[in-house]
C-alpha cells in the first residue's frame, strides 16, 4: 500500500474551538496535504470516551457518567438487535451518511464539516485522516452499572470492538468519496498503562486480537491503518501488529522508542511509516521555547540515532510522517495555533530539503 509520507504532516484530531470552521481554517492552513477531521472535545458528545458510542445496546447518560446497564430487562433485546444490525451493516458496499453505526452531526460536527469542505471546493488534498478511539481504551473507559470495566465484560467487549469497525468502515465510505487515500489513526492513550497494575488480567495477545479486529476492518476497505500512543507503551506490541503508521511522542518520549530500533528497521523495510509527534502540545512554556530550527535539529539527532542501529536514514526520512505529539484539545486555541504553525514549517522546510522537485 503506497503511504504519502515524504515529512508530510497530519494532526492527532483533537482542537480546543468552539467553533468548528475556526479549527477547520487552522486545518487548511497548517495541514492541507493531509486534513484531518476536527474532534472539538469542548463539547461533551465529542470527548473521547462518548464520541463513537452512537449505536451500543445497553448504554445509559446519567449526568456526566456514561455507561452500560446490563442489569435492564431490555438488554438481551438490545443487544440481539445490535448484532441483527452489525451483520448487515457489515455486508454493505456503500454505507449511507445517515446510518446507526455512523457519526452524527451532534457527535462529529468536524467531520460533517469536512465532508461539506471537501465537496464544495475543487481542493484535493494528498490523503484524508480520520480516527477512533481504539478499543483497549474505550473499553477501559467504559463500564457497566456496578463500574466494571466494559472490557471485562465479555459481552460488552465484544459490543465495543464491533462498533469501533464499523465507525470505522463508515468513515471510510464517507472519506473515500474523494477519490484520495484514506488514513484511519486509531488513538489508544490509555496503552501508555498496558503492563501495569491497572491492567491485570490483560494479555498481549488481548491487546494485539482486539486491535487486529480493527486494523483488519481498514484494510478491508482499503484505506491506512495507523496508531497513535501519547507518552510510553509496549511499542513491540504495536510494531508487532499489521499497522502501517506508527504515531508517537518524539519530542518527549524517543529515548524508549529507540529500545525497539531491530524490530523498527523491520518495520521500515515492509515500508511502513512512522508519524513523529515532534511539536510539543505539554505545556505553554516548552511549546514557547521551540521553533522551526530546534525541531529539525531534534529531529535530524534522533534520525542519527537510528541509523547507529542500521536504520538508512534516507529510507527513514521518506518514510516519515510529521504531527504534533498529541491532540491539541486541552491547549488554548491560541497554543493550538501556535503548534500548527509550527508543524506546518517544519514539514515545508523538510519536504523542500529532501523532496523539492
Amino acid at each position: 500500500m503506497n503511504i504519502p509520507a515524504q515529512c508530510k504532516a497530519t494532526a492527532v484530531g483533537s482542537f480546543p474551538h468552539s467553533e468548528v470552521e475556526d479549527a477547520l481554517q487552522i486545518i487548511k492552513e497548517n495541514i492541507p496535504q493531509i486534513p484531518v477531521w476536527p474532534q472539538l472535545p469542548i463539547y461533551p458528545e465529542e470527548g473521547m470516551t462518548r464520541q463513537y458510542n452512537e449505536g451500543m445496546p445497553g448504554l445509559i447518560t446519567k449526568g456526566d457518567r456514561v455507561f452500560f446497564d446490563t442489569s435492564n430487562s431490555s438488554f438481551d433485546s438490545e443487544l440481539m438487535k445490535f448484532y441483527e444490525d452489525y451483520f448487515q451493516a457489515l455486508e454493505m458496499e456503500d454505507m449511507p451518511l445517515e446510518h446507526p453505526f455512523g457519526i452524527s452531526p451532534t457527535y462529529g460536527r468536524g467531520f460533517h464539516a469536512l465532508l461539506r469542505l471537501l465537496a464544495e471546493s475543487d481542493y484535493t488534498p494528498v490523503a484524508i485522516k480520520g480516527q477512533i478511539t481504539g478499543p483497549i481504551t474505550l473499553a477501559t473507559s467504559l463500564t457497566d452499572q456496578n463500574g466494571k470495566w466494559a472490557y471485562y465484560d465479555n459481552r460488552l467487549r465484544e459490543v465495543v470492538i464491533k462498533t469501533l469497525a464499523l465507525k470505522v468502515k463508515w468513515q471510510i465510505h464517507q472519506l473515500r468519496k474523494f477519490m484520495t487515500p484514506v488514513i484511519i489513526f486509531i488513538d489508544e492513550p490509555s496503552l501508555a498503562a498496558y503492563g501495569s497494575s491497572a491492567f491485570l488480567g490483560i494479555s498481549e495477545d488481548d491487546v494485539k486480537n482486539d486491535l487486529t479486529e480493527i486494523i483488519e476492518q481498514i484494510h478491508s476497505e482499503g484505506a491506512i491503518a495507523g496508531i497513535h500512543c501519547c507518552e510510553n507503551t509496549d511499542w513491540g506490541l504495536l510494531i508487532s501488529t499489521d499497522i502501517d503508521i506508527l504515531n508517537f511522542d518524539a519530542y518527549g518520549f524517543f529515548d524508549r522508542l529507540v529500545l525497539y530500533a531491530n524490530l523498527l528497521q523491520d518495520f521500515i523495510k515492509r515500508g511502513k511509516v512512522l508519524a513523529w509527534g515532534l511539536i510539543p502540545t505539554s505545556d505553554a512554556e516548552i511549546i514557547s521555547k521551540e521553533n522551526p530550527n530546534s525541531l529539525i535539529k531534534r529531529w535530524k539527532g534522533y534520525i542519527q540515532e537510528l541509523a547507529r542501529f542500521g536504520l538508512e536514514p534516507e529510507i527513514l526520512i521518506k518514510q516519515s510522517l510529521l504531527t504534533p505529539s498529541c491532540g491539541t484539545g486541552s491547549l488554548t486555541p491560541g497554543l493550538s495555533e501556535q503548534v500548527m504553525k509550527l508543524l506546518r514549517e517544519v514539514s515545508e522546510i523538510l519536504q523542500n530539503k529532501y523532496f523539492a522537485v
